[in-house]
């Protein structure tokens, strides 16, 4: 690299440290948030959400108040997982989450449709804005965790919520297929680049187990998630086996009694998370 190009990419980072700063938003006057922690992913299909809700359960079976911000704006899923129906209310402070029966609070676009079936055809930038008003217009009250269940990819949501919220840490969802290299590293260079710590990584669908042995059988092939974290630097938090069980209690509307013990390590990561500047 020349001078004049390292001169130029130092410029370029100080300029993005920068703009991120001059995007901070406020939160909602009646909110109170200690911790905020995105869920995210390199490409769908992952399970990132049944995992943001799993850590989410976690954190509310130790006593902590806990909420999900929904930020899959065009795909949500988490009101339907908790079984949460109808549109949220509001009045002239802001709009007021739903709770589900496990006392989590939940913000989502399909609390916001007259149909919870009803596409979402939004460009980027109505998308990003949505996303800033879940922080600054819902009253999230006193919490101790607030996760951000992000859509798949480094696109506008992303980078809004890097930018605008002050986002304590991200945890990486991937799964042991092709490309997970590539995935992995992408989600991560992000936040890197965005100045946002990375917790560490929880693989999904890791292998499946064997009903009548309980042997490990590895659909997707070996897992080479140690090998990738490790050259990252990162920590593996948890590795999730594939059950039926979780989509079927999420197609139930009943992820509230689900208590994965696959993800203890993200809980303690979670529990020893600093907390950012504001």
């Amino acid at each position: 690299m020349s001078e004049k190009q390292a001169k130029a990419s130092g410029d370029n980072q100080t300029s993005g440290q920068e703009e991120k700063e001059s995007f901070r938003i406020e939160e909602n006057a009646f909110s109170n948030i200690d911790h905020i922690i995105g869920v995210v992913s390199g490409k769908g299909g992952v399970g990132k959400s049944m995992v943001t809700a799993s850590l989410a359960n976690a954190m509310a079976m130790q006593g902590f108040s806990v909420g999900i911000l929904d930020a899959d704006i065009t795909g949500p899923s988490i009101p339907k997982m908790y079984g949460i129906k109808g549109a949220a209310e509001s009045d002239g402070n802001g709009i007021y989450p739903k709770m589900a029966a496990n006392g989590i609070e939940i913000m989502s676009t399909n609390l916001l449709l007259p149909n919870e079936e009803d596409p979402v055809i939004w460009r980027g930038p109505v998308i990003a804005g949505v996303v800033k008003q879940f922080y600054t217009d819902v009253i999230w009250g006193q919490l101790d965790y607030l996760f951000v269940d992000m859509p798949p990819g480094t696109g506008d949501v992303p980078l809004t919520v890097f930018q605008s919220l002050p986002v304590d840490g991200i945890m990486i969802v991937t799964s042991p297929q092709d490309l997970v290299r590539m995935i992995v590293t992408k989600a991560y260079n992000m936040a890197k680049m965005m100045n946002i710590p990375v917790l560490g990584i929880i693989e999904n669908y890791s292998y499946m187990l064997c009903p009548h042995c309980g042997e490990k059988i590895y659909p997707f092939g070996e897992s080479h998630i140690d090998e990738i974290a490790g050259d990252l630097k990162v920590p593996v938090l948890g590795k999730i086996p594939m059950d039926p069980e979780y989509a079927k209690v999420s197609d139930a509307g009943a992820f509230a009694a689900v208590n994965n013990t696959y993800i203890d390590d993200a809980i303690i990561a979670l529990r020893n998370a600093p907390k950012k500047e504001a």
